[in-house]
């Protein structure tokens, strides 16, 4: 557990980073001082880090434009779930030559029209475990529940042409219990109907990095990051994690 080690880190006087065991230990003040990029082998207190709870370390980046942001939480994902299942499905837009369309209104109080697009490969369905499937106007529990069944849930809208993708700050795709999000500056959505491409292979895998591809989505990739302030008797250094 990192965290708890970070925090018997604070509480030894002195922690060692043992790599470069051949080197000689540096002051810290020689390194700030010195050009990049050069290795050395340091001998230094942890006097801070952060952030202080791990799961804020996780964030999302962008390898095009090189952002960084935060992972949306559960709430911003229900406020836009909520806010297109107010358009009901259009039903112009059901049961295509690459889909078959499943429809039905719910019985609560406030009645939500519901669409699910089943995705066919070479005109038949799947089996659900290999099968890619779209939800109009599902909210959060429904969609986790259809992730635990099918291999990829896509949530999207109906316009009066085609299917599309929600607000980029909602994931784009849904893999089990994983989310996959698009960068807004450079992604470029395009319709669903796209999707047909892969529904047409030999074998679709739905992979999502094809399935960003052929959306116009640049997708954004979990990273880890810390950043750790150093010292010893010559100063203070700080240092940065960033990992995939």
């Amino acid at each position: 557990d990192l965290e708890l080690h970070l925090q018997r880190c604070q509480q030894l006087s002195v922690t060692v980073l043992t790599d470069h065991q051949d080197l000689s230990n540096t002051e810290l003040k020689t390194i700030t001082n010195s050009t990049a990029p050069q290795q050395y082998r340091i001998r230094a207190k942890l006097r801070t880090y952060k952030p202080q709870k791990l799961h804020q370390s996780v964030k999302l980046h962008c390898s095009k434009c090189n952002s960084l942001q935060e992972v949306p939480d559960r709430d911003d994902f229900d406020f836009i779930l909520h806010g297109s299942a107010g358009s009901a499905p259009n039903p112009e837009l059901h049961n295509t030559s690459w889909y078959e369309s499943v429809t039905w209104t719910t019985q609560e109080q406030k009645r939500r029209e519901i669409a699910i697009h089943f995705v066919k490969h070479d005109e038949m369905l799947q089996h659900p475990e290999d099968t890619l499937i779209m939800i109009e106007g599902g909210t959060l529990k429904e969609i986790w529940k259809l992730t635990k069944r099918f291999k990829c849930v896509i949530p999207v809208r109906s316009t009066e042409d085609d299917l599309e993708l929600l607000d980029l700050s909602a994931p784009f795709l849904l893999k089990g219990n994983v989310k996959y999000y698009g960068c807004k500056q450079c992604s470029t959505p395009k319709p669903m109907k796209n999707l047909s491409s892969i529904a047409a292979e030999q074998q679709p895998s739905w992979e999502p990095t094809e399935i960003a591809q052929v959306l116009g989505i640049e997708l954004l990739q979990y990273v880890f990051i810390m950043k750790f302030t150093l010292v010893d008797e010559t100063g203070s250094l700080n240092a940065y994690l960033f990992d995939y």
